[in-house]
């Protein structure tokens, strides 16, 4: 299952990540940057998210197509790398400008995952 043919505009999903001691966080997260074959990015604010991929890389997302019905996928991933400027965090904070109430200089990380396994939804 490619990553591009599951991750559709539009879509929701959940990020699920852990502590270093273990203690699980459950996030809502929009689709992910889709940046080559096997990786995806998320801009971050400082919250438990972020604070637990810097602890523990692995990470689950729950992905939720528009629509109706159960489609979508589980991804199951790993932290590469990090950055906290350069032009995917601006872009990720331009989009966020016109497309969330949030406030985009909030975001001020963004995450990079290997995606390590592509599962259907259901």
């Amino acid at each position: 299952m490619k990553i591009g043919d599951v991750l559709k505009p539009g879509g929701r999903g959940v990020i699920g990540t852990a502590s270093k001691a273990g203690v699980v966080n459950m996030a809502v997260y929009a689709v992910p940057h889709i940046v080559d074959a096997e990786t995806v990015a998320w801009g971050m604010t400082e919250g438990r998210t972020w604070n637990n991929v810097r602890e523990n890389p692995n990470a689950s997302y729950t992905y939720f197509a528009p629509g109706e019905g159960f489609h979508g996928a589980r991804l199951m991933l790993l932290l590469s790398r990090t950055e906290d400027s350069g032009k995917m965090l601006a872009k990720i904070r331009d989009l966020t400008a016109a497309s969330s109430p949030g406030d985009p200089q909030a975001v001020r990380h963004v995450a990079y995952f290997k995606v390590i396994e592509t599962r259907p939804l259901v």
